[in-house]
């Protein structure tokens, strides 16, 4: 075997190798970066940055109660069929939760990156005498995997006396997350959940952000009777689908023989190794069409519920 063969030989098993260690990118689990994670240290453009998102997810569902519809109680299921027999005053806003489950893991290659390990979070929290409705940010966890000199992982979970709230405006707060101690070949994860008594209102999406992002899902699964225009970033790095499918409603009452159930829409979208400056490529927004419930406030211009900074 000559040399010529034998570098040929080497650089396609790297290539092998490489191709194989991204198609186990990403990890959607949390709690454990994987060894690839610790590895990876970008692609392309990438790896001039100094730090990258490695994964960034949000799970939005949609909680029912059997009260819902006030004139429905002796059906068993919302479906296409009878949608239309609604009316704006038939259906009881009060008894919708919109869950949002986030999750975001950044890995920070150079000094400078650690920066990019503090975030911001904006919620729906009003400053009036008239409304009382808010949105409640909860569980949130942040948790540190560094590696020391003998390459042994050290998880270190943040308190919450970094945490620090600010008023946007009337309506808006913004929670600031400062992560200390973080260095090169850190790998912070963050996770919180935000409940929500808006159903007519959906937080926007970045799937770009300031620093690359190698996995960006939004999962939304939406009861058919309200009817959203989806606004998906038109791009071949992003990727979108909806099928059909269906929950089950919170049991209130006692007497309840059967479960009721409800038609959905469940919207997929997926992003994979964004740049900053890749071109076209914006938040995924959505507006209520023809609302049988009470509209929200907007968001501020230009921003999304979760921010890196």
């Amino acid at each position: 075997m000559n040399y010529s063969f034998r570098k040929l030989l080497w650089l396609v098993l790297f290539l092998a190798c490489w191709s194989q260690a991204e198609a186990q990118l990403p990890n959607e689990k949390f709690g454990k970066p994987s060894s690839m994670e610790w590895d990876f240290v970008g692609w392309g453009n990438a790896v001039n940055a100094d730090a990258i998102i490695l994964c960034k997810t949000m799970k939005v569902s949609y909680q029912l109660s059997d009260q819902v519809f006030n004139y429905n109680q002796a059906g068993n299921e919302i479906n296409l069929d009878n949608i239309l027999e609604f009316s704006p005053n038939q259906i009881d806003e009060s008894n919708i939760v919109v869950n949002y489950e986030v999750r975001l893991r950044t890995k920070i290659l150079k000094p400078e990156g650690a920066r990019h390990a503090d975030i911001d979070i904006t919620y729906f929290n009003a400053d009036t005498d008239k409304m009382f409705i808010h949105d409640e940010l909860s569980d949130l966890k942040i948790k540190v995997f560094t590696k020391n000199e003998k390459g042994k992982v050290e998880k270190k979970t943040v308190n919450t006396d970094s945490f620090v709230k600010e008023r946007l405006d009337a309506n808006y707060m913004v929670l600031h997350v400062t992560v200390p101690d973080v260095q090169a070949g850190s790998i912070i994860e963050y996770q919180y959940d935000i409940t929500s008594i808006r159903p007519a209102f959906l937080y926007d999406w970045a799937f770009q952000e300031c620093i690359p992002t190698v996995h960006s899902k939004c999962d939304i699964e939406i009861p058919a009777f309200m009817q959203f225009k989806m606004n998906v970033p038109i791009n071949k790095l992003i990727k979108s689908g909806v099928e059909a499918g269906h929950l089950t409603y919170d049991a209130n009452r006692a007497d309840m023989k059967r479960a009721k159930t409800c038609a959905t829409n469940h919207y997929l979208i997926t992003g994979d190794y964004i740049l900053p400056e890749d071109p076209a490529i914006a938040n995924f927004t959505s507006q209520m069409i023809s609302p049988r419930v009470t509209l929200p406030a907007n968001l501020p211009e230009g921003c999304t519920h979760l921010k890196i900074k």
